[in-house]
């Protein structure tokens, strides 16, 4: 163990106001367990456009109060310095039902206090959207959010916004990224317990703002919900009530906000077996839809009865099927949609004369869109009203699922019948997605190159017609490491590191004519896309 290690350890120690995360690395150090000290010591968790998001711990590659002081003085200085016409800057901070997320929002409400931010704190535990729209409704600078989102129970995470409601991007985030470089030692700083701690007048505005976005159609929708263990469900029940919905059927078992995610792997309504007990509830009750949120209700999920069972459709799915309830209803403005999320949206747009725009991938891009009206990435997010928040917000987007369903139903029609009139008009859009999870990054690495440099001429069956490396930008985006590779007859792969996650991802897409039987159309296009994760993961070597 080096001298210097012992150094950051001690200094560390010395100014950790937590005894938790004290004891864990007293612990470390009696024990001499070096190994255990540099993971915790060997990098810093680094502040970009996600904010902060790791698992918690001591030190500094780990969530907990140094690093959210740290982080909390770092944008102090930065609000501070960027503050227009003199004004005093001012923050709200929420927080979700994560371990420690109540502690870290009161942390940061006294530290902005203390440099000079007035800082609002949010009454208790609610979802990402409420924290969003309170920065407008409230006139503040920024807002920060803690929460880990999907992310497994041992994590948490910092998500920082700016006033316009959306998510940092660059150049704020290096800035205050800079800011946080300088902060000095976190028992030195300067708190305040002057802060203010908000009643429920902020949530209760939210959801007013919420229930104000049905128009006047049917009601009549049997949903199953599940806030899978998050802090959705009594925002969202609300909403429900006061729409005018018949009251959800809350899966009972991840009803109530729990850290620890007993009833799921990752607390994620993607993964496989999240929304097995949502999916058994809605066989019980002869349910029409499901309904879900992650953890934090920013994202949605939507299941669907298919014949004597039920399905979960995709994001794109309910991207398309959001986008053509808005258009038909006559919303104008830019309908927009991440680079990795399904082309059908412009196809769409297109026919109401409305502007599609393509962005990276990242809410925080869609939201800075000046002129949105929709926006939506295939990782479930969805933004049908950005004038309550510019960043995906699964409760709105549950209610407006809600009214679609109940206006189809109404008409002898669902979800999926829509869907189906959907790809007859502009054909039938398939994706799915080839992810590798490695311990080894350069396999990434290496099958990037592969891409760059000698990339496959068939794929699937379908000639590769288009390479586009992402990193020189595309379409006028910011420059970014991925591939784009475009295949005859309108299909699509775009493929990309993660990046939060030690995987790389390929979206594929595939675009199917649609003459007399959808069915046979779907029968293609699986082929096609079963041939294209083949082909691509022999190309790529993975």
């Amino acid at each position: 163990m080096t001298d210097d290690l012992l150094t950051r350890a001690h200094d560390w120690l010395s100014q950790d106001p937590d005894p938790a995360t004290r004891a864990e690395l007293q612990d470390l150090l009696d024990a001499g367990d070096t190994a255990g000290l540099e993971d915790r010591f060997f990098e810093r968790l680094q502040f970009g456009t996600a904010g902060l998001r790791g698992a918690l711990g001591a030190g500094p590659n780990r969530m907990n109060r140094v690093i959210v002081a740290q982080a909390a003085a770092g944008l102090a200085a930065y609000l501070l310095e960027h503050a227009a016409d003199g004004r005093a800057p001012s923050v709200v901070v929420g927080y979700d039902a994560r371990h420690n997320s109540d502690v870290f929002a009161r942390d940061t409400a006294e530290i902005m206090e203390g440099a000079g931010v007035h800082a609002f704190l949010l009454p208790t535990h609610l979802p990402t959207p409420v924290l969003a729209f309170a920065i407008r409704h409230l006139g503040c600078s920024a807002g920060v959010m803690v929460t880990a989102s999907h992310n497994p129970p041992q994590d948490n995470g910092y998500k920082v916004y700016l006033e316009d409601s959306s998510q940092i991007v660059p150049p704020a985030d290096a800035e205050i990224s800079d800011a946080i470089d300088a902060v000095g030692r976190v028992d030195e700083m300067p708190r305040s317990e002057a802060y203010e701690t908000l009643g429920p007048e902020v949530a209760e505005a939210y959801v007013e703002a919420v229930v104000a976005l049905p128009g006047d159609g049917p009601r009549d929708v049997v949903a199953v919900y599940t806030p899978m263990h998050g802090v959705g469900r009594d925002t969202l029940v609300e909403a429900v009530a006061r729409a005018g919905f018949p009251a959800l059927h809350v899966v009972p078992a991840q009803g109530d906000p729990d850290p620890n995610f007993p009833t799921v792997v990752f607390p994620n309504p993607e993964e496989p077996g999240a929304m097995d007990l949502a999916l058994k509830l809605a066989s019980e009750v002869g349910a029409d839809i499901i309904v879900a949120n992650d953890p934090d209700a920013d994202r949605c999920a939507v299941g669907v009865r298919d014949g004597e069972s039920y399905r979960m459709l995709s994001g794109d799915q309910v991207g398309a099927l959001l986008a053509d309830f808005l258009l038909a209803r006559g919303v104008t403005g830019t309908y927009a949609a991440s680079i990795v999320s399904s082309d059908l949206l412009g196809r769409q747009a297109a026919a109401h004369d409305q502007p599609w725009e393509q962005t990276l991938t990242g809410f925080k891009w869609i939201g800075k869109i000046p002129t949105l009206a929709f926006g939506y990435e295939e990782a479930l997010g969805y933004s049908v009203a950005p004038d309550i928040a510019r960043d995906k917000d699964g409760v709105s987007a549950i209610i407006t699922v809600l009214e679609l369903a109940a206006q189809l139903k109404a008409e002898g029609r669902s979800l999926i019948d829509r869907l189906d009139d959907i790809y007859r008009q502009h054909g039938l859009h398939a994706t799915a997605q080839l992810s590798v999870r490695v311990e080894d990054l350069s396999i990434i690495s290496r099958a990037m190159d592969v891409l760059r440099t000698s990339p496959p001429a068939v794929l699937g069956g379908l000639a590769v017609t288009s390479v586009d490396d992402l990193a020189e930008g595309y379409h006028g985006l910011p420059p970014t490491d991925g591939i784009r590779l475009g295949l005859d007859g309108g299909a699509r792969i775009i493929c990309r590191p993660s990046g939060t996650e030690p995987k790389l991802k390929c979206y594929i897409e595939v675009v199917i004519g649609v003459d007399d039987s959808i069915e046979a159309a779907r029968s293609m296009a699986d082929g096609q896309i079963a041939g294209i994760k083949t082909d691509l993961a022999e190309a790529l070597g993975i």
